[in-house]
């Protein structure tokens, strides 16, 4: 694959699997509690910090769940009008509140979107600054994200800020903790800039984080000797909720102690495995389609694996390997990849139908690559689909073809005998250069 090719497909949440993290010697024989690696600092974090995979919900509702499990977070209100964020505020009876827009993306607080108030007026005036507001964050690209909701909370008296998180080591094949004194801060650049102050632990799904693995990391970040134990046991809890709800990333950012001797989760961010839906109706129920492309939304509805992009070329391909080799080979030709598209092994006539007007449906999209490799996918289906998509649309952008494998030569002669406007192709090179020549013209 051309190197690079892992960056494309990592807006909205693409998977790119990766090596996490290495091993190091934190303790004398090197593992854990549980018999697993003991992991200290390096530069690797595991690939869904950066890669947010799954189902996402807000921040209201990570809370939620994980106050159901125990962990202590500050009292707080889902809003939807600037009345309700006032009533929020007096209820709370606290001398001073928070106004959270709530968005699936970070740095909300950098781009206006998180007000620190301490009267009625003054959250009745956040709340009209921050509802109905397009929200920019470095996550949301420049469009921005329409905010609908708010989390109205009472104000903690912070003393220290620290960051947990935990995600899947794809190397190790389990989950690992990671605990950093840089609370507040993406993880991300902690990790460039000073690996050292990241500490991980990787333990078992079925025996959990060991309360001594716990403790280590607590001790290791510098939490208060008389807080550990409360830190410790929020640790364990949170590994718990992890596995129990087949997440993929659930991060505290910050994970605060107060003046009075509280440990909270002031932030929390919560992705789930979509593999693992079917098991937990109650967070299905937490999606918010209006933060979800609906392109993506639609292309669920078909079980096709679709990401939108930045670029201009659509891609329908089958398998995930080919889709981002195909990426990779446009990319190598100069052009730039709409979208993922995986419309799998299984697809019927009617999902690649669906495929093809949702890449269509795209105003950025000014040509469509379709590369097929027939195993279980056969490529008269694709033919078909194609086939029935354009007759029920204006097709007028290039549209280039490269079929191979099961049924190819039957798929080939459908698609000659439907006097389409494509451009056929002999292999993946061929086609990537056609329709970025095609694109040019």
């Amino acid at each position: 694959m051309v190197q690079g090719g892992q960056a494309w497909a990592r807006r909205r949440g693409f998977e790119i699997l990766r090596v996490a993290c290495h091993r190091a010697e934190s303790r004398e024989d090197g593992h854990g509690a549980d018999g697993a690696p003991w992991l200290d600092s390096s530069a690797k974090i595991p690939s869904e910090t950066t890669h947010e995979s799954g189902m996402k919900i807000h921040e209201f509702q990570a809370k939620q769940l994980l106050h159901d499990f125990g962990v202590a977070v500050p009292r707080g209100f889902e809003c939807t009008s600037v009345d309700d964020a006032v009533k929020a505020h007096n209820d709370l009876g606290t001398p001073v509140t928070v106004v959270k827009a709530q968005i699936h993306a970070g740095g909300r607080g950098k781009g206006g979107g998180v007000k620190v108030v301490k009267s009625a007026d003054e959250a009745r005036a956040a709340a009209e600054a921050i509802l109905g507001m397009q929200l920019v964050t470095h996550q949301t690209g420049p469009e921005g994200q329409l905010v609908r909701r708010l989390w109205v909370e009472e104000g903690s008296d912070i003393a220290s800020e620290y960051y947990i998180g935990i995600a899947i080591d794809r190397e190790q094949q389990r989950p690992v903790m990671m605990a950093s004194s840089e609370g507040g801060m993406e993880i991300e650049e902690v990790a460039a800039k000073s690996p050292e102050k990241i500490l991980k632990a990787a333990f078992s799904p079925e025996t959990g984080l060991a309360a001594a693995d716990a403790k280590r990391l607590v001790e290791g970040i510098g939490i208060p000797a008389d807080l550990v134990a409360q830190a410790t046991d929020l640790l364990v809890t949170l590994a718990k909720a992890f596995c129990e709800l087949d997440c993929s990333l659930a991060e505290i950012n910050p994970l605060v102690t107060t003046k009075d001797g509280k440990v909270l989760a002031l932030d929390a961010k919560i992705n789930f495995d979509s593999n693992g839906l079917f098991r937990h109706p109650q967070v299905v129920a937490l999606r918010d389609e209006h933060e979800e492309d609906p392109k993506e939304i639609e292309a669920s509805k078909f079980d096709l694996s679709y990401i939108a992009l930045d670029g201009n070329i659509g891609c329908m391909v089958n398998g995930a390997g080919l889709a981002m080799s195909t990426m990779d080979v446009i990319k190598l030709h100069g052009g730039e990849p709409a979208n993922f598209l995986d419309v799998g092994g299984g697809a019927t006539k009617e999902n690649v139908k669906a495929a093809f007007k949702i890449l269509l449906s795209d105003d950025k999209v000014s040509g469509v690559l379709v590369n097929i490799f027939g195993g279980i996918m056969h490529c008269d289906v694709i033919a078909e689909g194609v086939c029935a998509a354009v007759a029920e649309m204006e097709l007028n952008v290039p549209l280039v073809v490269r079929l191979e494998g099961t049924n190819v030569e039957k798929g080939k002669q459908i698609l000659k005998e439907s006097n389409l406007p494509l451009i056929a192709a002999d292999d993946l090179d061929d086609a990537a250069e056609k329709i970025c020549r095609a694109i040019e013209s």
